[in-house]
C-alpha cells in the first residue's frame, strides 16, 4: 500500500512538473515568426479588457503582436501585471489570485 501511494505521488508530481512553464497568468506557445504575441484565451466572462490602458478588441484566443517585457491587463477595474518573453505567443488564461 505504501508503495502504491509513493508511486502515485511521483506520478502526480511528474505531471505537474511537465505542465509548468513558470508563467502564472498563462502558457506559452512558439511564435510562428519569432516575434512576441499576446492571445487572451479567457475574457473573464465578457469583461471589457484593456491591455496597457488600451481596449483589447481582438477576438478571444486570437494572437496580436505585442512588445516584449512587462504589461498590464485590466478588467472591471482590477489590474494584473505579466511579462511577455521573446519569440512566443503568451496565452493569457488565468485571472485568479
Amino acid at each position: 500500500m505504501k508503495f502504491c501511494r509513493a508511486l502515485l505521488a511521483c506520478f502526480v508530481l511528474s505531471l505537474a512538473g511537465c505542465s509548468d512553464d513558470g508563467h502564472l497568468r498563462g502558457h506559452l506557445t512558439d511564435s510562428p515568426d519569432g516575434k512576441a504575441y499576446l492571445a487572451i484565451t479567457d475574457d473573464h466572462n465578457g469583461c471589457p479588457i484593456k491591455v496597457d490602458g488600451q481596449a483589447w478588441d481582438a477576438p478571444v484566443g486570437t494572437p496580436r503582436p505585442i512588445s516584449l517585457g512587462e504589461h498590464v491587463i485590466e478588467c472591471y477595474g482590477g489590474t494584473i501585471t505579466f511579462v511577455i518573453p521573446e519569440g512566443v505567443v503568451f496565452n493569457f488564461d488565468y485571472w485568479g489570485p
